[in-house]
């Protein structure tokens, strides 16, 4: 695999992964620019936490209802989510082992060789602190092992900070927050986002529904840049 163009990741600066990404965002694109979110979007973070939470709680995975909210109200985790998190992660390695969304890695690299296209991953996954390294190291070597392309890796909670063309994301608030902001938005659909009106960029219920909207808002871009250089 080809290595990140932008790698954001300094051991020595993990503290400010934010900023090193903010000023590499603003720094001037070139290319269509790719904003993915890796937690439910590329990763099928529902499922594997749904295995961790049945063991956390003692409780029968088949009782753990797969449609969920934000924060995991439904499987009994009520105000323990930030325990039952650092558990997921430093004890049964979440972001290692944590299957691919069916679809999401092909078409990432069928994007990533498209010469005017950059894939920018764009993560809150630093969100609970004191093991920020090994969240980090899981993340890159899943990245790797799957086969997953992408030209900058961002660990970032305010993503609208990070310059993108269209942004795929399935985080309510995110989805909220972006669209406030103007951003393109294409919703991957699950139980946690159900009740979001869809943005104009639309929403997709997989990753094939994903690579049409996706294709959509390139063709768009295209056309935007064929106008710009005709004036």
């Amino acid at each position: 695999m080809t290595k990140p163009s932008n790698y954001i990741c300094q051991w020595d600066a993990i503290l400010n992964l934010e900023q090193l990404c903010s000023r590499g965002a603003a720094m001037g694109e070139s290319h269509f620019i790719i904003g993915v979110d890796l937690d439910g979007v590329v990763a099928d973070f529902y499922s594997y936490m749904r295995k961790v939470a049945a063991e956390w709680t003692g409780k029968d995975i088949d009782t753990l209802p797969t449609g969920v909210s934000w924060g995991l109200p439904e499987w009994g985790i009520g105000g323990e989510y930030a325990s039952l998190h650092h558990f997921a992660v430093t004890q049964r390695e979440l972001f290692s082992r944590v299957d691919p969304m069916p679809g999401a890695a092909l078409t990432l690299r069928e994007f990533s060789k498209m010469e005017d296209v950059r894939i920018r991953i764009i993560t809150h996954r630093l969100l609970i602190p004191n093991f920020h390294k090994m969240a980090v190291e899981q993340t890159v070597g899943w990245l790797d092992y799957h086969g997953i392309p992408y030209s900058d890796l961002c660990f970032m909670q305010e993503k609208g900070a990070v310059g993108a063309d269209v942004y795929l994301e399935d985080g309510p608030e995110n989805i909220k927050k972006l669209s406030e902001e103007d951003k393109r938005v294409i919703i991957f659909s699950n139980s946690t986002n159900i009740r979001i009106t869809d943005p104009p960029a639309g929403r997709a219920q997989n990753w094939t529904a994903a690579k049409t909207l996706l294709m959509n808002e390139y063709r768009e871009y295209k056309s935007r840049i064929r106008g710009q250089e005709l004036q």
